[in-house]
């Protein structure tokens, strides 16, 4: 289980090797996503609060980044947060997710990325529910369900 310790160890002083990479040009991006996408996921945007139905489904699967198909989390770590971005407690692997420091806008935050394609997906808080104590605030456009087998 992550700890807030480790994210910022890994912010500070680099992540853990991802599985694979995907590398691709701005023009493939842009071609690949939406406007909205690429606007959070390439340029580290954020999408309006509360303007997605995914921070009130809590069905069964998994959420993969929208840019790569990297498997990040699992609907069992995600919980209600009341911020109007989906939450969630854990990636589903350490390595599944990269941290850096982010100073912008007056803050001293956490952003987290996909590890293997370096998507913007949003930040990571340490005011989330035990045992973790991690809230993974994520914008819904940058990920994409993986229905459950289950489900």
């Amino acid at each position: 289980m992550m700890t807030w310790k480790e994210i910022l160890h890994f912010a500070k002083k680099g992540n853990p090797e991802p599985d694979r990479r995907v590398e691709k040009t701005e023009e493939e991006w842009k071609n690949q996503l939406t406007d909205e996408q690429y606007a959070v996921t390439r340029l580290k945007g954020t999408e309006r609060p509360f303007s997605s139905e995914m921070c009130s489904r809590f069905e069964p699967g998994e959420y993969a980044c929208i840019c790569c198909d990297t498997l990040l989390f699992d609907s069992n770590t995600k919980f209600e947060s009341h911020t109007g971005w989906p939450s969630f407690t854990q990636p589903v692997k350490e390595n599944a997710v990269a941290y850096e420091g982010d100073y912008t806008h007056g803050m001293v935050r956490v952003e987290i990325l996909c590890n293997t394609c370096d998507a913007h997906l949003g930040h990571v808080f340490p005011d989330g529910p035990e045992p973790s104590g991690l809230r993974y605030c994520t914008n819904a456009v940058s990920l994409q369900k993986v229905e459950s087998e289950e489900a």
